[in-house]
């Protein structure tokens, strides 16, 4: 199934009962894909996973980046992530589509279109210097459709940043907390809060830290209960992560 007719005869199948559900939900989630020998676009992630497939830049040229994108544009995908791309190729891109870009975070957002913003996802950082994988964490789940709110430079190192804003942790369906260094800010933010933390450990700090090993260690050792890690410097996961966390709550709501 390449386009929504099929998908609208499939369903027409089901309804004069020559095809059961079942396999008809098994269909959905198996096509379909485009090949464009160097990559397999994935047309149907949003209709297993709920978002559209995300382009990982870094390693791949400005041609083959144009072609996904303008592969994706053609099938009506919209703010479609482009992480890890690089000034030169993020210029080439945009001379091909419409693109949003974001320097710090090295992110781009193709097609870019605005849609309503559901609850309240808090991305917190330790340091200025971590401020370029909390951009990608934020930005991610601002194009996935939820409300971010950015608290930067509130590490340990001055508590006193942190608690000024307890209203906005508080409120929060979900917490990001970006941090290197020895990565304590997500111990302290997951013993104040309700909801859950994705801790984001960084390659931040001295040579003692190894390039982020130190906080993703202290980070998964926590002792604060409800606080997941990513990887190292991978906000575009905890990102998507918490907006899988903030949706499920939304419909929760919904449900009531």
């Amino acid at each position: 199934m390449d386009n929504k007719q099929d998908i609208l005869e499939l369903l027409r199948s089901v309804a004069r009962g020559q095809t059961t559900p079942e396999d008809a939900l098994l269909s959905l989630k198996e096509e379909p894909f485009a090949d464009l020998d160097y990559a397999k676009i994935d047309f149907h992630r949003s209709i297993r996973q709920g978002a559209a497939e995300v382009i990982y830049g870094a390693g791949k040229t400005p041609e083959q980046i144009v072609g996904i994108v303008k592969a994706m544009g053609e099938r009506n995908c919209r703010n479609i992530l482009v992480t890890r791309i690089g000034q030169e190729a993020a210029e080439e891109l945009a001379a091909a589509v419409a693109v949003q870009y974001h320097p710090i975070p090295k992110l781009a957002i193709a097609f870019p279109e605005e849609r309503p913003l559901r609850g309240r996802i808090v991305v917190a950082t330790g340091g200025t210097s971590d401020m370029a994988v909390a951009e990608e964490a934020a930005l991610t789940a601002e194009a996935m459709g939820n409300q971010v709110i950015r608290l930067y430079d509130v590490g340990v190192a001055g508590l006193h940043r942190l608690l000024a804003s307890l209203d906005e942790l508080m409120s929060a369906r979900c917490v990001v907390a970006v941090a290197g260094m020895e990565g304590a800010l997500a111990s302290v933010i997951g013993g104040l809060v309700d909801c859950p933390v994705i801790a984001v450990p960084t390659s931040v700090g001295y040579g003692a830290s190894f390039g982020g090993l130190s906080a993703l260690l202290s980070m998964l050792n926590s002792c604060a209960s409800g606080c997941s890690v990513v990887n190292i410097d991978n906000g575009f996961g905890a990102g998507y992560l918490a907006s899988m966390i903030n949706q499920m709550e939304g419909i929760k709501e919904e449900e009531r």
